[in-house]
């Protein structure tokens, strides 16, 4: 019998690669998309069943209902790294309301696991919790209150902490595909000093960190009602380092400055240690070979 999720975040980077993972390992997929957000892409559009989240509670329970998942995967998010004020209600809404509203249609359909989506930005210089931004501590809320339905109610769940992601058809305006963008263009990239460094996690292997934390919970290998983990590579790279292998794969050179912009505030200068990674995952493509990938693609 085919197995059925119910995704939030497909129209983002990582959620829609994870809707293709999940039909390629035969999921029945269903979505949930805001009313005014971004259509699904050419590769999900009439693969997937999709549901329309008005900002009602009530709009949640019926995707739900619909949709009878054996496990939600919840993806969307709202990411700024420095906020404006008037962005604080939409962060707050996206990250924090949002997702209440799904674990509250959850428990009320009794759909037994979810797999949460965290980010190493809970953790700024230590193990312990130290959010890097609102958008980091907005995580945190919600992932305290995913602690309460979990104790209250027969749910289970897994929250993956993400660090850097990057990979193919990525749209981001994040530093791997504005320096791909630079190697084809040859324009003029300003960067912070560059002493920085990074957490590195190719998209496959992210996906796959999904997939493994829902065989984890349907198998009931664990008697923990919310368990918390890292998907990290353990390999780190400077800002620097990372400029100079692409150039080495590539072989052109990047026009890029260091120092043309300052650090932000609380910049990560080195990635969250976490010692808690999921059981039966590992990162399998390093950076070499992901880069390598890319730029081979020409993205």
């Amino acid at each position: 019998m085919k197995r059925r999720a119910l995704v939030t975040g497909a129209t983002g980077y990582v959620g829609s690669k994870l809707c293709q993972r999940l039909l390629i390992d035969d999921w029945t997929v269903d979505v949930l998309t805001r009313e005014a957000g971004r259509q699904l892409g050419t590769t999900l559009a009439g693969s997937v069943t999709s549901h329309t989240y008005d900002g009602s509670t009530e709009s949640v329970l019926a995707a739900v209902t619909e949709s009878k998942p054996d496990v939600v995967f919840h993806l969307a998010s709202l990411f700024i790294a420095e906020h404006r004020r008037d962005q604080v209600t939409d962060l707050i809404v996206s990250n924090v309301l949002y997702g209440t509203q799904l674990i509250e249609a959850c428990v009320r359909q009794n759909v037994k696991y979810l797999i949460n989506t965290g980010t190493s930005w809970q953790h700024c210089r230590s193990d312990a919790y130290d959010p890097v931004c609102l958008y980091a501590a907005t995580k945190q809320a919600f992932e305290d209150i995913l602690e309460f339905y979990t104790d209250s109610f027969p749910l289970r769940a897994i929250t993956l902490k993400l660090f850097d992601t990057y990979g193919p058809e990525d749209t981001r305006p994040k530093l791997i595909s504005l320096l791909l963008n630079a190697l084809k263009t040859g324009e003029h990239l300003g960067l912070s000093p560059g002493e920085q460094k990074l957490d590195l996690v190719y998209v496959d292997d992210v996906t796959r960190s999904f997939i493994v934390a829902a065989e984890q919970l349907l198998s009931n290998v664990s008697a923990e009602k919310h368990e918390s983990y890292a998907v990290s590579s353990h390999q780190y790279i400077s800002v620097r380092n990372l400029v100079a292998l692409m150039e080495d794969i590539s072989g052109k050179r990047l026009n890029v400055t260091f120092g043309d912009r300052p650090y932000r505030d609380r910049e990560v200068m080195y990635p969250w240690k976490a010692e808690r990674v999921l059981p039966k995952w590992k990162a399998e493509v390093d950076v070499r070979a992901g880069l390598s990938r890319l730029i081979s693609l020409g993205e």
